[in-house]
């Protein structure tokens, strides 16, 4: 597994622990030092505990010799981040491709190529074309990675299915006993040409953005019309034809695949000069959303918001991770601090490098302590310790005012309990 990111090294313990050999290779020597150890560099339910047995088991290695690495392998994953270039909606390949020379410059013997990093339609054939001098030692395959960060140990042990893509069809045998001890379990075992995988893996990434975009605006339809969005969300998704995932209205989405993947699946379309207006818009609205829940924070508070105190409940991007990419809270942290307001935090995996710097912003041990003599608490990542806080006990400032983005609480409990409340597409929502 060349790259020890969140991908590289979930899918190379897992594999471990269904009894393969696995070398996890990286550059970033700290990182190597640390696993060494049995620490995990990111926050993952149950990974800290799946490293240190398959460790101790040798079953799983981890190294900076990238040399080493390939030399040992069979199969070599690629997988390496694909960030959107600065400013840009192109896909950054650089990794990728530093990856790709690396083992055309180490291999002895024929390897299995796979790239389970999310990259465009047709990396697979830009890849083939820098290994053409030895093509005959390299079998290049797609192979889309699904996993949810905060549930991805169960993501790989338990996939919806396992996307194979290759235009070599001797390769669909070798893949399936690799992955044949979670097809025994029921697991679907797809197989497509290489294009193929790397399209699906897009696809369903801006799909499931569409699905929350769309709950999102209907969201906003709700509030003004008086009608519960959860109501609406229940009704939709019975519909086996539509599923009720991924239709929770909250903020806009983040994290490390649907920014980069809708705008990595328009610049693949625009290379094929192919117009995806749909997706376009559901980037666009997703940016918009940001802006419209500050709009409520001030007319919950006041366009003043000059030595308000406000509390924030959860900073990453979704619970179970500390993964802060596209998160919410790095724009409206910043936005109300530059307004005058001091802002406590408090989020279960830790303090964050990316408010250090920012006045009048701190980091709260514990949800009291972040909570009390606060003008506003916004709940913003629904970690479970978030979701039955006896506001009451912990807040001292009598007029207590929540902004829940999640839609934990019941209004109507709320109400009894005399907090002022505020919510996502429900009645009375502003």
């Amino acid at each position: 597994m060349i790259g020890t990111g969140y991908v590289g090294l979930v899918s190379g313990t897992c594999f471990a622990d269904i009894g393969n050999q696995v070398i996890c290779v990286d550059k970033d020597t700290n990182k190597i030092n640390k696993l060494n150890l049995g620490k995990s560099p990111i926050y993952e339910p149950g990974l800290n505990e799946l490293i240190k047995k398959n460790y101790q088991a040798k079953r799983l290695i981890f190294t900076t010799d990238i040399e080493k690495a390939i030399n040992q392998s069979d199969i070599i994953f690629i997988c390496v981040g694909t960030p959107s270039k600065k400013g840009s909606l192109k896909v950054d390949l650089s990794y990728v491709m530093s990856c790709v020379r690396e083992i055309l410059r180490f291999t002895k013997k024929k390897k299995i190529i796979i790239t389970k990093s999310t990259v465009p339609v047709g990396t697979g054939d830009i890849i083939e074309s820098i290994l053409k001098k030895r093509k005959k030692l390299f079998s290049v395959i797609s192979n889309p990675e699904f996993l949810r960060e905060g549930e991805a140990i169960r993501d790989f042990k338990f996939p919806d299915r396992i996307v194979i893509g290759s235009n070599d069809k001797k390769i669909f045998t070798i893949m399936k006993n690799l992955y044949l001890p979670l097809i025994n379990k029921g697991a679907k075992f797809l197989v497509t040409s290489r294009r193929g995988a790397e399209l699906i893996k897009y696809a369903s990434n801006a799909f499931l953005a569409t699905k929350i975009t769309f709950i999102n605006e209907l969201a906003n339809l709700c509030e003004k019309a008086g009608v519960n969005i959860e109501d609406i969300s229940l009704g939709m998704g019975s519909d086996s034809r539509i599923g009720s995932r991924f239709l929770r209205a909250g903020p806009p989405y983040g994290g490390s695949c649907f920014p980069k993947d809708t705008k990595g699946l328009i610049s693949a379309a625009e290379k094929y000069k192919i117009k995806l207006p749909v997706v376009k818009t559901v980037i666009k609205s997703n940016q918009n959303r940001i802006h419209l829940l500050i709009k409520r924070i001030n007319k919950i508070l006041g366009n003043n918001l000059k030595n308000k105190k406000i509390s924030i409940l959860g900073v990453t991007f979704k619970p179970n991770t500390d993964d802060m990419r596209d998160s919410s809270s790095l724009k409206i942290i910043p936005y109300l601090c530059k307004k005058g307001a001091s802002v406590n935090y408090y989020d279960p995996s830790g303090e964050k490098k990316d408010f250090s710097k920012i006045k009048n912003c701190f980091f709260k041990k514990d949800i009291k302590e972040n909570c009390k003599n606060s003008n506003l608490v916004i709940l913003l990542t629904e970690w479970d310790e978030f979701k039955s806080i006896d506001f009451k006990k912990i807040i001292k400032n009598k007029r207590i005012k929540i902004f829940d983005l999640r839609n934990l609480y019941n209004t109507e409990e709320m109400k009894k309990s005399k907090i002022e409340y505020y919510s996502i597409g429900r009645p009375n929502s502003n």
